[in-house]
């Protein structure tokens, strides 16, 4: 695939994918979540086309009282991948791409490694805004009651904390001080 058609396909994934980033309840895991995720890849001067297509199809199914949003993301972003005849080598790299994000194991790949610091570069964002993004993810689960709500966002919030790194490439390596003090902050106030 050429590079003016891989620019081309990246322009249709957001046409394709953008109403799904529209859909109500979705306070964080949005259009302007994917834009930062872009533009992080971007100023760092490593965005590639494979990347910005992980990027659009990463939460296009984004659901969260499920568990498996990265698959069902992963499969729906694939099945359009298909019918824009995209070489079966690319819808392969971004599927494991998108799985990546699921933050379960750590990236195998340059690219994986830079898509998950895209995906947590929030983290090491200011403390607005990461406090506008801490309140957008209480925002998404109202459904969970206060107690239990705290009990698990300790729990995924602690993960991040003990890893021995949460950044694992050099172009996000700056974000890991701001975003253990984020995290720190935000497990102290649950």
């Amino acid at each position: 695939m050429s590079g003016t058609a891989e620019l081309d396909l990246v322009a249709e994934a957001e046409a394709f994918a953008l109403p799904s980033y529209s859909e109500a309840g979705r306070a964080y895991h949005n259009a302007d979540h994917v834009r930062a995720m872009l533009d992080a890849l971007e100023s760092r001067g490593v965005l590639t086309p494979a990347l910005a297509l992980a990027v659009w199809g990463h939460d296009l199914i984004y659901d969260a009282r499920a568990g498996d949003n990265e698959e069902r993301s992963a499969e729906v972003f694939n099945g359009w991948l298909v019918s824009q005849n995209a070489p079966a080598d690319l819808q392969k790299e971004i599927h494991v791409l998108i799985l990546a994000t699921k933050h379960a194991a750590p990236p195998a790949t340059r690219a994986e490694a830079l898509l998950v610091d895209a995906d947590l570069a929030i983290l090491g964002a200011s403390a607005a805004d990461f406090a506008a993004y801490d309140a957008a993810i209480r925002q998404e689960y109202a459904h969970v009651s206060a107690l239990l709500y705290r009990v698990g966002r300790k729990k995924i919030l602690r993960g991040f904390l003990n890893r021995g790194q949460i950044y694992t490439t050099p172009e996000f390596a700056e974000l890991e001080a701001q975003a253990r003090w984020n995290l720190t902050g935000a497990v102290g106030q649950l």
